[in-house]
């Protein structure tokens, strides 16, 4: 039952006593309590229609906002960061990603050359190879 309908049996139930709304009291303020809870009732249906309406909308700018985000930022989710440089030994690509970042140094996968990231020029293309 919604509460406009429990309004609407309470407002049937006072009707049904025979109350003297105009010279009671009582039945005065009966009538004022059962007016006020039917507009309450209105008000509350109204909300909830706005906010199921705006729990659709809300879906639909979701699922837009989704589409914009594949697109920017692609299909793949890496959590890592990393950047591809080639070898300066045997120019085969080698990944930088944090780790090799934090350690200040890679190894070529394919020459298996040890290399010292130089990151105080700013270009990320440059290695120096060790003269370990």
């Amino acid at each position: 039952m919604t509460i406009s309908e429990k309004v609407a049996y309470l407002k049937g139930l006072a009707e049904g006593l025979n109350l003297d709304v105009e010279k009671s009291k009582e039945g005065k303020l009966i009538s004022v309590m059962i007016g006020i809870l039917e507009e309450v009732g209105l008000s509350i249906e109204d909300l909830e229609e706005n906010a199921l309406a705006l729990g659709e909308e809300i879906d639909v700018l979701s699922d837009d906002l989704a589409d914009v985000e594949s697109v920017v930022f692609g299909e793949e989710e890496d959590d890592e960061d990393s950047f591809e440089v080639e070898c300066p030994n045997c120019g085969e690509p080698i990944i930088i990603d944090d780790e090799a970042l934090a350690a200040g140094e890679v190894q070529c996968p394919s020459c298996e050359t040890r290399f010292a990231l130089d990151l105080t020029d700013g270009d990320e293309d440059t290695a120096d190879a060790d003269e370990d």
